[in-house]
């Protein structure tokens, strides 16, 4: 059966860092906070390299040029 939670004294700050994520989603608040809590309590799992390319170009990161040269140099050391 379904429980309600609530939070108390959530900060102004994270409630707006919140609700841009959620849009950023396209999900309500309670949807956001959902997917949150359920992405905490997961099992851990393997996640594939498509998986994870999904997540970086969803979060729109960009490692730019300078991590080729580090690893470039790592490499380089060994």
């Amino acid at each position: 059966m379904p429980v309600n939670l609530s939070i108390k004294n959530a900060p102004d700050d994270i409630v707006s860092r919140l609700r841009t994520r959620a849009e950023k989603n396209h999900r309500s608040l309670q949807g956001e906070l959902r997917a949150i809590i359920e992405g905490a309590v997961r099992k851990d799992s393997a996640v594939s390299v498509e998986e994870a390319l999904q997540e970086v170009n969803r979060l729109g990161l960009n490692t730019g040029p300078e991590s080729a040269d580090f690893i470039r140099a790592d490499r380089d050391a060994r």
